[in-house]
């Protein structure tokens, strides 16, 4: 029997968010410590366990069939793979920063600059895009200490919530992209593999989905009902029930989360109440 073979981040955060979708998709990993490959045991698919930068090579190489890594990676690898899906974690952003000190103009500020980074090929772009010339050095970790021993003037790195450049003496100065965890797959998929990537494709989306979104239950007036329905931003109408107090009705309806509070206090002014609000484990239309 053909399996989907998936590769996922060895050890880190992409890790444990990658195991926990595969889960959420009812897909369970038998796997032990230190296992680089492992299988599923009510799924046709196994999973590498592999370095994240060797991973886009893996994919484009045919070794497996798809993966889960972040778009920043696909970007400065420059491989000929597909994104299939944004799976919306592990987001981060890749930047420039420079010291606190610096008052920074503007992106001029970089032209002759010696910039250190982990991602040579996205920062080239960057200063092609902008008709820029600076000197790159490529620095495998702890990027953010070059300006603090004189090999860079300026950083490119990968910034989540910011405390290791303040705590470094740096700045966020420009957001060069946004990123976050996708499912890829590499060229020259077999029918049987497409058709496997399809399901697990099908699972995953029902779980994001069912992320984005929130069920929501209300009790309204009868003669507000119509009222209080338009409010709501859904593909079809709500479903509503008859309560046992007479002239009162249960409303209920799926909204997305960013509307949310939005659309909550929308509906308390028009006359719903006992609203409750329950998260929704799968969501497939």
């Amino acid at each position: 029997m053909n399996k989907l073979k998936i590769a996922i981040q060895k050890s880190g955060r992409l890790n444990e968010d990658s195991i926990g979708i595969l889960k959420s998709c009812g897909i369970y990993i038998d796997n032990g410590k230190d296992q680089l490959k492992a299988s599923a045991s009510n799924f046709p698919i196994d999973v590498l366990y592999l370095r994240n930068s060797d991973i886009p090579q893996y994919l484009e190489d045919g070794v497996v069939d798809v993966a889960i890594v972040g778009e920043n990676l696909l970007i400065e690898k420059e491989k000929q793979v597909e994104i299939v899906e944004h799976l919306g974690f592990s987001k981060c952003k890749l930047s420039l920063a420079v010291p606190k000190d610096v008052d920074y103009p503007g992106p001029e500020y970089l032209q002759g600059k010696k910039i250190a980074t982990s991602y040579p090929n996205t920062l080239k772009q960057y200063l092609k895009k902008n008709k820029l010339e600076a000197e790159i050095h490529v620095i495998s970790g702890s990027v953010e200490i070059a300006p603090n021993i004189g090999l860079a003037d300026v950083i490119c790195d990968l910034v989540s919530s910011g405390s290791t450049l303040f705590k470094n003496g740096l700045k966020e100065v420009e957001e060069i992209l946004h990123s976050d965890a996708c499912l890829v797959k590499g060229p020259g998929l077999t029918e049987e593999s497409e058709e496997l990537l399809a399901k697990l494709v099908f699972r995953m989306q029902a779980v994001l989905r069912a992320k984005r979104s929130k069920y929501v239950l209300m009790n309204v007036p009868n003669d507000k009902i119509q009222e209080v329905s338009n409010l709501l931003p859904v593909l079809k109408s709500p479903t509503v029930m008859p309560l046992a107090i007479e002239g009162w009705s249960s409303l209920h309806t799926v909204i997305d989360e960013k509307a949310f509070w939005e659309v909550i206090d929308k509906l308390k002014g028009s006359g719903a109440e006992g609203i409750l609000i329950v998260p929704i484990e799968k969501m497939v239309l």
